[in-house]
């Protein structure tokens, strides 16, 4: 391991797009957290709100966006450097200093590798890497991880794709000298790969905890006696040791009963508001049953349901839906094509569509989540057509009679998240949405990953999992729903008779999070975000509730419809 002038240590992920790396950083700064251990969890160019790395992110991903045509590939590429530099003298520099670790997402490899597939001269790429080095001073990563994915058929090795892969590993041999480079296979679950990460550093986090002396050591044992002392035993426990809750656990059971009440009270057409929790009242929430919110519900009637029931037509439908996730393009296409379709789908056609949509400065996408661009794979500045070509390249990849044949949903979700830009939470989102329809029939019990708001809504219901992962704690209050809500006192109102699922439990912990900015702001989450964005607004559009047939619930449901 290379040794530094600084006294915290610098981990950075590496690699081509949609290769798991920002999970896995994520995940590790909030395992690091757990254990003692204070970090930052940076990326590369940025994206903290305000700062040069945010707004250079989203010139590169958008730059029609923010007012500009083509941007020149040199010039965007000493944009990045400069996002580089400062965030090194803003706040990585400062964090080594002060003994903090830093988990870096991306290095200055990725300006060498895509700043030269994308065309940009050899002699301009060194002068830019040469000034951001001058800036690192003596300081490189102590472990540097190249992460790569079995992507199969979805990689053209002789184009762009191969060009990328094979850039990072000729940077991996050469880099050696200057730091500890580890090739990391990602083809697994998420907690193997971070398993395999956390025994690379432990010989850091040896150290470390061989420097700590006795007295810090007994002082940390006084706390957590007085934590244990003063927080009530949970039921969520480990072979290790029991989790500790903070109060938002609490709050966690009793946000999803009145949320799932607010559901039925709209659906019984009772009169507004359906709370009287001003938090509720006040800001949007999503339902308690991910099934039940309003995307989800046009999703599964209009676009799995409506049309050809083939796999490949299905397929299709569903990820085109999920692309965008905004039914105002669905229907866009709709209005324009008569039938959403892949017999007929034609490339040109629905680029011609979308195109003229965000030229009249009408938005094509749901703000949901970020959807990766792709762009680094598919060479189109234009995000929409990037994701055109992916549809038709998880197509000609025979997708849908893959998935057809596949007997777990673990399987599918290693499919979905083996192409470009498709990343662990997309890929869940998509294998569920892909579950509602008749392609799949998969237990949703199966597994559940943690999307970033789920993690950071566990952070702020436990000071410790108590030898659990994320996944662990989510299954686990899943299976225990019922305990949970009795020994609170809480009678929670099914969908049908169908319990929470990991997938709605996984929801409702992001939903909390944002929940718990306004009702509890004094515990911090991972995101340190302290106030709540949207503004619940009711919609002049009635929702009659239809949920897959095979849950065999539909007649158990209210029709007098409501809003959502």
């Amino acid at each position: 391991m290379i040794e530094h002038p600084s006294q915290g240590k610098l981990i950075v992920f590496e690699g081509p797009d949609g290769v798991g790396k920002s999970t896995i950083a994520e995940q590790l700064a909030y395992r690091l957290g757990e254990v003692g251990i204070p970090c930052e969890h940076l990326a590369f160019p940025g994206r903290e709100p305000s700062s040069l790395g945010r707004l250079i992110d989203d010139l590169h991903h958008d730059a029609p966006g923010l007012g500009l045509g083509d941007v020149n590939p040199t010039s965007l590429q000493l944009m990045h450097i400069a996002a580089h530099i400062d965030a090194i003298e803003g706040r990585i520099l400062p964090a080594l200093r002060a003994g903090t670790w830093v988990i870096l997402d991306r290095f200055w490899w990725s300006t060498w590798v895509y700043g030269g597939a994308f065309g940009v001269s050899e002699c301009s790429l060194k002068a830019m890497i040469d000034l951001e080095r001058l800036h690192w001073g003596r300081v490189n990563p102590d472990v540097l991880f190249l992460v790569e994915r079995n992507i199969g058929a979805s990689v053209d090795f002789d184009g762009l794709q191969g060009q990328i892969l094979q850039g990072y590993r000729e940077l991996a041999g050469r880099e050696q000298v200057n730091s500890c480079v580890i090739t990391l296979k990602n083809d697994t679950s998420v907690e193997d790969t971070l398993d395999a990460v956390w025994e690379a550093i432990k010989p850091f986090i040896r150290s470390l905890t061989k420097s700590r002396t006795t007295s810090s050591e007994s002082q940390k044992d006084i706390q957590l006696t007085l934590l244990r002392d003063t927080i009530p035993n949970p039921t969520v426990v480990s072979r290790l040791s029991p989790a500790k809750p903070t109060i938002v656990y609490e709050t966690y059971w009793r946000f999803a009963v009145e949320r799932q009440e607010i559901f039925f009270r709209k659906l019984e057409g009772l009169p507004a508001p359906w709370t009287d929790d001003p938090i509720l009242v006040r800001h949007k929430f999503t339902n308690a049953y991910r099934a039940s919110d309003r995307v989800s519900q046009y999703l599964i009637k209009h676009a799995i349901y409506e049309g050809e029931q083939t796999p490949e037509e299905i397929f299709f439908r569903t990820i085109l839906f999920k692309m965008f996730n905004r039914i105002e393009t669905w229907e866009l296409l709709k209005a324009a094509f008569g039938e959403v379709e892949y017999s007929s789908y034609s490339f040109a056609a629905y680029d011609r569509v979308l195109s003229q949509s965000l030229a009249a400065d009408r938005p094509i996408y749901s703000a949901a989540y970020i959807m990766p661009s792709a762009g680094r794979v598919f060479g189109y500045t234009e995000k929409h057509r990037n994701h055109l070509k992916l549809i038709e390249s998880m197509m000609a990849d025979e997708a849908p009679q893959k998935l057809a044949g596949m007997r777990s949903m673990r399987d599918a979700f290693s499919l979905l998240r083996s192409y470009p830009s498709i990343g662990d939470f997309l890929a869940y989102q998509f294998v569920t949405d892909l579950n509602y329809s008749t392609l799949t029939d998969f237990s949703e019990m199966e597994f559940v990953v943690p999307g970033p708001g789920a993690l950071d809504g566990i952070r702020k219901c436990f000071t410790d999992l108590g030898g659990l992962n994320n996944a662990d704690i989510i299954r686990v209050i899943t299976d225990n729903q019922e305990r949970e809500l009795e020994i609170l006192g809480l009678e929670f109102r099914t969908l049908g008779g169908r319990p929470l699922q990991l997938i709605d439990c996984q929801n409702l912990f992001c939903e909390v999070s944002k929940y718990a900015r306004m009702k509890h702001p004094e515990i911090e989450g991972l995101s340190k975000r302290t106030r709540i964005k949207q503004i619940y607004r009711p919609s002049a559009r009635p929702i009659e509730y239809w949920f897959p047939p095979k849950w065999d619930i539909n007649h158990l449901i209210p029709r007098p419809g409501g809003l959502a």
